[in-house]
C-alpha cells in the first residue's frame, strides 16, 4: 500500500475519492505566483496608499514577516497532513473539531470575495462600462477551465505569469528610465502612522496569502513533504521582491497621493512617464493576472469545500469526484456559482477588505495549530507561529471598519451552522445508540 499511495497518480492512501498527485514543485510554484501577483499589484497597491502613503513599503514589510510566519507554519503542517483542506484540516487534528471548521469557513468565504474581486479587476480593465457583466463571463470561464483539471490550470496559469511578469518588468524599467523618479517620494511624512501602515500591512496581506493554494492542493502534489516546504517559501520570496520593486516605481514616479487616488495605479505609473503605447499592454496584463489569480484562488476554495463536505459540515453532494477529470467538479460548479453572483453584485474595494479579514482568521488557526506540533513533528521555531497567530490578529482588527463589521457578521453566521450542524450530529448519535 505504501508504494501505491506514493505513485503519481494514485489517490492518497486511506482517502476515499482521493484526488491524484499530479503536480510538481514547478507546478505547485506558479499556482502560488499566480494567486499572489495577480491580486497584490493590481488590486491592493491603492488602497494601501491611501491606508499610509508612503508608509506603505513598511506595511509590504510587516505584511511579508506575516506571511513568511504563516508560510512556514502551513508547509509544515501540509507535509504532516498531505491532503486536501488547508487549515481546516490542520484545525481539525491539533485544536479541534470547532477551530477547523473556523478555518474551513473563514477560508471558504473570504476567499469567495477574493475570487470575486479579481473577476471585477479583470472587468474594470477590460469594459470599465460593463465591469460586472465581463467578471461573471470571467467566473465562467475560469470554471470551466478548473472542471477540466488540474494540471490545464496549472499550465494555464504558468502562461499568465510569464506575461504579467513581462508587463510589471516593462513597467518598472519605464519609471526608472523616465526621469520622473524621485527618492524623495519615498521619505514618510508626518500623516503616515503606525495605524495606517497596520491597515496596509493588512490590504497588502489580501496579495500574499496565494501559497494557501499551494497548501490546499496538498493532496495533489507529488512528494508533498518536500515539494510543499520548498515550493511555499520560494513563491515568497519571488511575490516580494516583485512587489517590492513594482510598489518603489510607482511611488517614486506618483508620489504617494497621487497613487492613492489612483484607479489603476500602475497605467497612471505609464502614463506618468509619457509612455503612452504600454498603457494598453498594462491594463491587458492586469486582465491576465486578475484572471490567473482567479483560476489558482478558486482551485483553493473548491479543495477546501471538498474537505468541508466530505465531513458534511457542507452539503455531502458537493464531495463528489469527477470520475475522468479527477476533481472535485460539483464543489467547483457550487463555488463559481457564489463567486459570480457575489461578482454581480459586489464592489471591488469592498471584497478586498472583507477577504483579509476572513484570510486573517484562518492564518490564526493555522499559526495555532503549526505551535502544537512536537520537535518529531519537525515543529517550526517557537516564536514563528506566536508571532503570525499575534500579527494575524492584529492586522485583521486594524482593517477598515466596514470589513471588520462584516468580517465578524460572517463568521457569526458560520458559528450559527457550526452549532447546528453539532446538535444533529449529537441527536443523530444519540438516535443510533439508544436503537
Amino acid at each position: 500500500m505504501a508504494e501505491q499511495s506514493s505513485t503519481p497518480d494514485h489517490p492518497p492512501e486511506g482517502v476515499p475519492g482521493g484526488l491524484r498527485r499530479r503536480l510538481g514543485l514547478s507546478d505547485a510554484v506558479v499556482i502560488g505566483l499566480g494567486s499572489m501577483i495577480g491580486a497584490g499589484i493590481f488590486a491592493a497597491l491603492g488602497p494601501a496608499a491611501r491606508a499610509a502613503g508612503a508608509g506603505l513599503l513598511a506595511g509590504l514589510v510587516v505584511a511579508a514577516v506575516i506571511a513568511y510566519c504563516n508560510a512556514t507554519s502551513s508547509a509544515r503542517l501540509a507535509a504532516r497532513y498531505p491532503v486536501s483542506g488547508g487549515t481546516y484540516l490542520y484545525g481539525r487534528k491539533r485544536l479541534g473539531e470547532f477551530w477547523g471548521f473556523l478555518a474551513g469557513w473563514s477560508f471558504v468565504v473570504g476567499k469567495t470575495a477574493s475570487c470575486a474581486a479579481m473577476a471585477l479587476t479583470v472587468g474594470a480593465y477590460v469594459w470599465p462600462e460593463r465591469a460586472h457583466a465581463v467578471a461573471v463571463a470571467a467566473v465562467v470561464t475560469m470554471t470551466a477551465v478548473n472542471y477540466r483539471g488540474v494540471e490545464k490550470s496549472a499550465g494555464l496559469t504558468r502562461l499568465v505569469v510569464a506575461v504579467v511578469l513581462g508587463v510589471l518588468a516593462a513597467v518598472v524599467v519605464a519609471a526608472f528610465t523616465s526621469g520622473l523618479a524621485e527618492t524623495g517620494r519615498l521619505v514618510f511624512d508626518d500623516e503616515v502612522t503606525v495605524g495606517g501602515i497596520l491597515q496596509s500591512a493588512g490590504l497588502l496581506f489580501f496579495a500574499f496569502a496565494g501559497y494557501a493554494r499551494i497548501a490546499t492542493l496538498a493532496e495533489e502534489v507529488r512528494d508533498p513533504a518536500r515539494t510543499i516546504s520548498r515550493a511555499i517559501p520560494l513563491a515568497l520570496a519571488i511575490t516580494l521582491a516583485v512587489y517590492t520593486v513594482v510598489a518603489v516605481a510607482a511611488l517614486a514616479v506618483l508620489g504617494p497621493r497621487q497613487l492613492a487616488e489612483a484607479t489603476a495605479p500602475l497605467s497612471q505609473t505609464v502614463h506618468a512617464t509619457g509612455v503612452t503605447w504600454l498603457e494598453p499592454v498594462v491594463r491587458a496584463g492586469a486582465a491576465a493576472a486578475a484572471l490567473g489569480s482567479l483560476l489558482a484562488l478558486a482551485l483553493g476554495v473548491s479543495r477546501t469545500t471538498l474537505a468541508m463536505a466530505r465531513d458534511r459540515y457542507l452539503p455531502h453532494a458537493l464531495a463528489a469526484v469527477h470520475p475522468r477529470f479527477g476533481v472535485p467538479h460539483r464543489a467547483e460548479i457550487g463555488v463559481g456559482v457564489v463567486v459570480a453572483v457575489v461578482a454581480a453584485t459586489a464592489d471591488v474595494r469592498s471584497a478586498i477588505g472583507f477577504s483579509s479579514f476572513g484570510v486573517l482568521l484562518y492564518y490564526a488557526v493555522a499559526n495555532a495549530s503549526a505551535r502544537t506540533l512536537t520537535a518529531a513533528e519537525n515543529r517550526p521555531p517557537r516564536v514563528i507561529p506566536v508571532l503570525g497567530l499575534f500579527g494575524c490578529l492584529v492586522l485583521a482588527v486594524t482593517l477598515p471598519w466596514t470589513a471588520v463589521a462584516s468580517g465578524v457578521a460572517a463568521t457569526a453566521v458560520g458559528v450559527a451552522i457550526y452549532v447546528v450542524r453539532a446538535r444533529a450530529r449529537q441527536r443523530s448519535s444519540g438516535t443510533g445508540a439508544a436503537s
